[in-house]
């Protein structure tokens, strides 16, 4: 969970708990990486796990194209208003710098999101003991992940909160719920699979385990645990709008990400917008003034598809919970 959700007291909570503690690094710097990594270990001794974005070579579009993005996201009434600045290159973190401070401070195990990294990188990455998995939407890219030498898949089924893991941003989409795609990967891969993607309760684990699954991912279902750095807005709209469905939109990132579905999202539905990542970084400007005026209403509220059955609680009873449903669940089939 990218975007500063993930903090060394959730990660190690749920080292602690008997569980893989988990960092969405994705636009970190290098610096931040390392001190979040290091207060981690000083927190506990089990596996965590640091995820990092693929990103794809992008350009500034044309005049006119910036423009009419800039259009679509004018005129929003928020408390406090906001101005629109159009961002210059570099438009994403370098990832060789980013995997510096991974190197300095190595996590148990590193992770991909959007694509393969460079073959140096995974044999690195081998080299100081780090197993390496990469997100997989898709059969096609689970094989391309076996032939990258990867140690593990994560399966993200279209259940899943927020971006979309394609390798491709603008390619065909299998949309696959979790369980046909574990299914399919368990069955024509030889690597093992995670399962991602709308995971909430001891029994959804159970149900990805039976199908073959070495183990199961979850985000959403931690987003109100206590360790966790979810603004008070986003608490309030997983806890309290159950009946509001999630959706697709790239009108926050130019990519497909699940959300809550809230006024930003509708009124950006077909608007033109700026390519992926240049798009997040010109709506951060409007993201951060709904949250200084808890405005739900132009807040990325990446959640999956089954965010209703989220809990408050610490993590450690969360966990507890998550075992004691599991064991339940396993008696009663």
């Amino acid at each position: 969970m990218a975007g500063g959700l993930n903090t060394p007291q959730l990660a190690s909570a749920v080292c602690n708990a008997g569980g893989v503690g988990s960092f969405g690094f994705a636009y970190s710097t290098a610096e931040k990486i390392a001190q979040d990594l290091l207060a981690t270990k000083a927190l506990t001794s089990g596996p965590v796990n640091a995820n990092l974005f693929i990103f794809q070579p992008v350009q500034m579009p044309s005049a006119d194209v910036v423009d009419k993005a800039v259009a679509a996201l004018s005129g929003f009434f928020i408390q406090g208003g906001y101005e629109l600045s159009i961002p210059s290159a570099p438009f994403f973190p370098n990832l060789e710098n980013q995997l510096e401070a991974i190197w300095s401070e190595p996590p148990a195990m590193l992770t991909f999101h959007f694509g393969i990294p460079p073959k140096g990188i995974i044999e690195a990455a081998h080299a100081k003991g780090i197993s390496v998995g990469i997100t997989a939407t898709s059969v096609d890219e689970g094989l391309a992940i076996v032939r990258s030498g990867a140690d593990f898949i994560v399966a993200q089924g279209i259940e899943a909160g927020g971006h979309r893991g394609t390798f491709n941003a603008h390619g065909d989409d299998s949309e696959l719920p979790i369980e046909p795609l574990v299914h399919q990967l368990v069955n024509q891969t030889n690597c093992p699979v995670v399962a991602a993607g709308g995971i909430m309760t001891g029994q959804d684990i159970n149900r990805a385990l039976a199908l073959g699954a070495v183990a199961a991912q979850m985000g959403t279902g931690f987003l109100c645990c206590d360790e966790a750095a979810t603004p008070p807005t986003y608490r309030k709209m997983l806890l309290n709008d159950a009946l509001k469905p999630t959706q697709f939109t790239r009108g926050f990132s130019g990519r497909w990400a699940r959300g809550i579905s809230n006024e930003f999202i509708e009124r950006m539905d077909g608007r033109p917008t700026l390519p992926f990542p240049i798009q997040n970084t010109l709506t951060a400007v409007i993201r951060q003034a709904a949250a200084n005026s808890d405005d739900s209403g132009y807040q990325s509220l990446w959640a999956g598809r089954h965010y209703a059955k989220i809990r408050s609680m610490p993590v450690q009873a969360l966990m507890e919970v998550l075992i004691q449903e599991m064991q339940a669940d396993s008696r009663s089939s």
